[in-house]
């Protein structure tokens, strides 16, 4: 795009006001040491961020793919999740000593100055290896585009969804013949459905763990009911911020009932889990929970967040795939890039075994995913995604959650009135939307942030 480049003391100046997680040391765990000694022909150097169950499983695919294609040789590496990861990234590229591969935050693509840092998909060769446009969904492919190329290849999306313990459902009569908790329209609603569940649940827990005090988690609610609303961010050129404060006021007088009546406890913020498997009613947490709960073998489903406003929409974020910015990229290392892409996109069902919905569509049709419990009551989230606005300071770990996640917290808590932190919530989005993106050089309104 004809943008000066950043050496690596301007890159680590401007990164360095938005790192959440400390420090830019990173661990390099790679299964495939043994790939630079192997035979093949090609190598892949690949980045990823997946630790835990997620790392089990891309693993997993990672060694199906090598099993299928001996000719490619993965070198993979798993770095540090969250800012010291994209710092990383972002050095690399500059640095032009970046993988062939590597694994992004949807939200985080469009303040990573594509065409800079990011190189875009070539998308006949995607169609050649079997991933095609028409095999997303279309709000989530267009996600990925910016100035009319493909810069992000989706891998699923991940997404908050409201856990219950059937066991004590059923007792509070919350059941419905179907086996899943009974459907809720509106926040009375809602309330109502938490005051029978209280009656039913043991002494000691809180009747619904919803991480009152994380300001990422009280983020993401509050993206997924204010989206229910139908409320707005910013115009269409990211040039105006269109922030309904009153919608917004709504929002958060919800998430702040939860704890002024009493059925979350923010002294409890960060035992949800502990508390759902102890036999609290309800949980909200990320599908990331699925394994967890599944292991400890309870009777649970899970479901998108309620549609209290009358929208079907919960929070997703989406783990995708990107090429790093090489300066000679090209040749049979690139298409071995796409085709380890497409290859672990289309062979999904191991993923969606760590609770994410996989982005390829065709996996979700299939009698194997539809087998799954409870990724199969939930995979309708596909079609109600609440996301973050397309704007380089949105994102996972991005300075939005940053700078507008504690204030919600305020209000969740009861520290500010919901109005009040309504207002200071619309001035943090004006002063971020005149911020400078330190990787571009431009203001959000000269840099054209959105497609």
């Amino acid at each position: 795009m004809g943008r000066p480049g950043l050496n690596r003391r301007q890159l680590l100046g401007g990164l360095g006001g938005l790192s959440v997680a400390g420090g830019f040391g990173f661990a390099a765990l790679g299964t495939g040491a043994d790939a630079l000694a192997s035979g093949a022909n090609t190598r892949v150097r690949y980045w990823n961020l997946f630790s835990g169950g997620d790392g089990s499983n891309m693993i997993a695919m990672l060694d199906a793919f090598r099993q299928d294609n001996p000719d490619i040789a993965v070198k993979d590496s798993t770095l540090q999740w969250g800012s010291p990861f994209y710092t990383k990234l972002a050095m690399a590229a500059a640095g032009n000593r970046a993988p062939d591969l590597g694994v992004m935050h949807l939200g985080r693509v469009t303040g990573f100055s594509p065409g800079r840092f990011l190189d875009p998909w070539d998308v006949g060769l995607l169609a050649e290896y079997g991933v095609r446009e028409e095999d997303f969904n279309p709000a989530l492919w267009k996600r990925a585009v910016i100035d009319g190329k493909l810069y992000a290849l989706p891998l699923d999306i991940h997404v908050q969804l409201c856990f219950y313990r059937k066991d004590v459902l059923k007792k509070a009569g919350l059941l419905g013949d179907d086996g899943r908790i009974v459907p809720v329209t509106s926040p009375d609603e809602w309330f109502d459905v938490l005051k029978e569940a209280r009656k039913a649940t043991k002494k000691g827990l809180q009747t619904i763990g919803m991480w009152a005090n994380d300001q990422n988690f009280q983020w993401w609610f509050f993206v997924a009911f204010y989206t229910q609303l139908g409320g707005t961010w910013f115009n269409a050129a990211n040039t105006e911020v269109t922030f309904d404060t009153d919608k917004a006021t709504q929002v958060l007088e919800f998430l702040r009932r939860h704890t002024a009546d009493g059925y979350a406890d923010p002294a409890r913020g960060s035992v949800g889990a502990e508390q759902f498997v102890n036999g609290a009613p309800f949980a909200w947490e990320g599908n990331w929970s699925v394994p967890v709960y599944s292991g400890a073998k309870l009777d649970y489903g899970a479901t998108p967040l309620p549609p209290v406003f009358g929208k079907q929409a919960t929070h997703a974020e989406s783990h995708a795939f990107v090429l790093p910015h090489q300066s000679d990229r090209g040749g049979a290392t690139n298409e071995a890039a796409h085709r380890l892409a497409a290859y672990v996109v289309q062979h999904a069902r191991q993923w969606a075994a760590g609770g994410h919905i996989p982005a390829y569509t065709p996996t979700l049709s299939t009698a194997a995913y539809k087998e799954l419990n409870p990724q199969s009551e939930y995979v309708s989230a596909m079609d109600h995604q609440a996301t973050e606005p397309k704007v380089w300071f949105a994102g996972s770990t991005g300075i939005l959650a940053q700078r507008v996640g504690p204030i919600v917290v305020s209000a969740t808590v009861g520290s500010a009135e919901p109005a009040t932190a309504a207002r200071r919530m619309n001035s943090a989005l004006t002063q971020l939307l005149a911020m400078k993106n330190p990787m571009d050089g431009h203001t959000a309104a000269e840099g054209g942030a959105a497609a």
